[in-house]
């Protein structure tokens, strides 16, 4: 059964929209080359290996590798194929001095290939595309609100069954990821940086959950192994009166959604300090319903940023984040889109941004604490929430 294509008025509309901010920055821009998988996916609907040539008139997806997959699952209006780059100087022969490219993506090695043949000096329009894909359609929102269910179903009232004794992290994620890709989840993160990897998401248990990760994240993981700071160890089994920590994205269609739950096996009231782990989930709760109330039309992130770290409680402000200088992110077609609620973000929000927002407490010689849910910024009110709750079900004692 084929899959549903991104529709074709919506890729002309992200490219009218492209031309319309590009030419508002620079009236006299000409051309734009894309190479990125995830802006070819943004513009054209695949994701193949090639480039896209953008003007003010005109729009090519040349495509290397696979040519006919391109025609087969994109709607996008002219995709040709392609042997070498010599075939886009071909077509477009005049080449203007000066190109718009996507410099936090694209590799030296591709620049170098691609002015073999164009000669032309890079200028970056990495802000632009950020932008443009900070606000989202109605289309976007519709794949990510079907995300966002499908999260909340699988974290919520599934997952809890999947928690018994003697089950690793490691199989633990994979249980959890297995039920949403059997219900339509695509079955992977991406990230808008070349280095970043997330494949499946992270599950740990107690101490574990406060070791370092290899994202910018305060989710802690010791990984499968040191080539792999991701999904857990495949050693490291649940225990009674461990804490457990899931931050797990989901996607569907490209589209991301980012959640966390915190549980705990067993009884609370047996942990020597199981009311030092209620307050500080207490207070997680309290800090995620209070950013979202304030996730509206015309809020500045770093201002949201800076009000909730003055409602933390001094007993958890040296664990708060665990060492992150953030308190959420937009996300998207990637995990780590921008705003972010951190300072020095100081555009205000608008309707259609999503972002997500993950208090996470670290208590040393227990484990992180917190939760996290992604938020659609709306026309009127606080934000509203994608993927359900985060005054869950705490304990587990089945």
């Amino acid at each position: 059964m084929p899959h549903t294509p991104v529709p074709a008025d919506e890729l002309s509309a992200r490219l009218d929209r492209l031309r319309h901010v590009m030419t508002e920055r620079d009236p006299a821009w000409s051309m734009m080359i894309l190479d990125n998988k995830i802006d070819l996916y943004y513009f054209t609907g695949t994701m193949q290996e090639g480039a896209l040539v953008i003007t003010p008139d005109e729009a090519v997806l040349f495509v290397r590798h696979s040519f006919d997959c391109a025609q087969q699952e994109s709607l996008f209006g002219d995709i040709r194929p392609l042997g070498s780059f010599r075939g886009i100087a071909e077509a477009f022969p005049n080449v203007p001095e000066t190109v718009y490219v996507a410099s936090r993506t694209m590799t030296l090695q591709k620049l170098n290939m691609l002015r073999k043949y164009l000669p032309f000096t890079p200028k970056p329009a990495d802000d632009v595309l950020a932008g443009l894909r900070a606000i989202k359609s109605g289309y976007e929102l519709d794949c990510m609100r079907k995300a966002g269910r499908l999260h909340q179903q699988v974290i919520e009232q599934i997952t809890p069954a999947l928690l018994r004794p003697g089950v690793s992290e490691a199989r633990l994620c994979v249980e959890v990821c297995t039920a949403m890709l059997e219900r339509g989840a695509m079955g992977i993160s991406r990230f808008n940086q070349p280095a970043a990897e997330d494949v499946l998401g992270v599950a740990s248990f107690s101490e574990n959950s406060l070791r370092a990760a290899a994202l910018d994240s305060p989710s802690g993981t010791v990984g499968t192994c040191i080539a792999m700071k991701s999904i857990g160890s495949s050693e490291r089994r649940l225990r009674v009166g461990d804490t457990i920590l899931l931050d797990i994205p989901c996607g569907m269609h490209g589209y991301h959604t980012d959640k966390s739950i915190t549980f705990y096996f067993g009884e609370l009231s047996r942990h020597p300090q199981g009311s030092l782990i209620r307050a500080a989930r207490e207070q997680c709760v309290f800090l995620e319903n209070e950013a979202a109330a304030m996730l509206q039309p015309g809020a500045v992130p770093a201002e949201v940023y800076q009000k909730i770290l003055a409602c933390v409680d001094p007993a958890f402000r040296g664990g708060f984040m665990n060492a992150c200088k953030f308190l959420g992110h937009s996300i998207g077609l990637t995990m780590d889109e921008t705003p972010v609620l951190a300072k020095g973000f100081e555009e205000p929000l608008v309707a259609g941004m999503t972002l997500a927002v993950e208090p996470k407490i670290a208590l040393e010689g227990i484990g992180l604490i917190g939760c996290e849910n992604t938020y659609e910024i709306v026309s009127h009110g606080p934000a509203r929430s994608l993927t359900g709750a985060c005054d869950t079900d705490l304990e587990i004692t089945g």
